[in-house]
């Protein structure tokens, strides 16, 4: 049996009853970083005067997915399997997912427990009235990915969340700023931490904010959707227009994925 279990994000009392009991039940327990699953359970065993005799542990992380999953058999599983990462709920931002997929399908029996979630927390948190939201994870870093997924994020009509670091928040949110100072920003620094804050004002006021602050903390933004409802093109937008067709080739591989080359070679073959 696996059993997925979130831990706690930051209070240690968030963790359910259900998570420690698959814990102490545990005989092979899979975690994001051993030394932190090790030290997680030291502090529940003073805190609660709990034993967990679980002594086999495994790492299990982005990196190493399928390494790991090449080496378990279907008789593991006959085992109680835990996975945990380092906080949070599995498979949300985090490592589990390949765990799932395989135990779908090899037919095993596995449950996912719920638990502390900083989107669903900063959701809540918000004010925000919407009724949907799109997580987003984390931007990458620098480059294109970088400022063609925030332009999605800035688009989107559903309410867009983000995690982000503390040495990158100023960063992001002067990116967007750049795109639009008057949209309104929650962000939530350390949910359910010692330290936790909440900040909620336009993206100019909280660039400015933030360029005199000491930025600490992981971080959730949660930013108010677009109300731009435009209408989605089709190829046959495309082809009704005015443009030589290697332009056309190009966008419409844009639309489906599909070889530019190949597309244009279409296009050559009409005339």
């Amino acid at each position: 049996m696996l059993t997925l279990v979130p831990t706690p994000i930051g209070n240690l009392e968030d963790i359910s009853k259900r998570s420690i009991s698959a814990l102490l039940e545990a005989e092979l327990i899979l975690c994001e970083d051993t030394r932190v699953t090790k030290k997680l359970l030291q502090l529940l065993s003073q805190r609660e005067n709990l034993e967990f005799k679980c002594t086999d542990f495994k790492s299990y992380h982005s990196h190493n997915e399928q390494q790991v999953l090449k080496t378990l058999t279907q008789e593991d599983f006959k085992k109680n399997i835990v996975y945990v990462s380092d906080a949070g709920m599995p498979c949300v931002s985090d490592p589990g997912a390949t765990l799932v997929q395989y135990a779908i399908e090899n037919k095993l029996a596995y449950d996912v427990l719920p638990g502390a979630n900083a989107v669903l927390t900063a959701f809540a948190m918000s004010g925000f009235s919407n009724t949907e939201f799109t997580f987003f994870g984390f931007l990458a870093h620098k480059g294109k990915e970088r400022r063609e997924k925030l332009l999605q994020v800035m688009q989107s009509s559903t309410l867009p969340i983000l995690y982000e670091s503390p040495h990158r928040l100023l960063k992001t949110l002067e990116e967007i700023k750049n795109i639009d100072e008057n949209r309104i920003i929650f962000l939530a620094k350390e949910i359910t931490k010692l330290h936790q804050k909440t900040y909620k004002n336009s993206a100019l006021n909280l660039f400015e904010i933030f360029k005199k602050e000491n930025i600490r903390g992981e971080w959730v933004i949660v930013i108010e959707p677009t109300n731009f409802q435009g209408q989605n093109l089709v190829i046959s937008d495309i082809e009704s227009l005015d443009l030589a067709p290697k332009v056309k080739a190009k966008l419409i591989a844009k639309m489906t994925g599909k070889n530019v080359k190949e597309i244009y070679q279409q296009y050559l073959d009409k005339i």
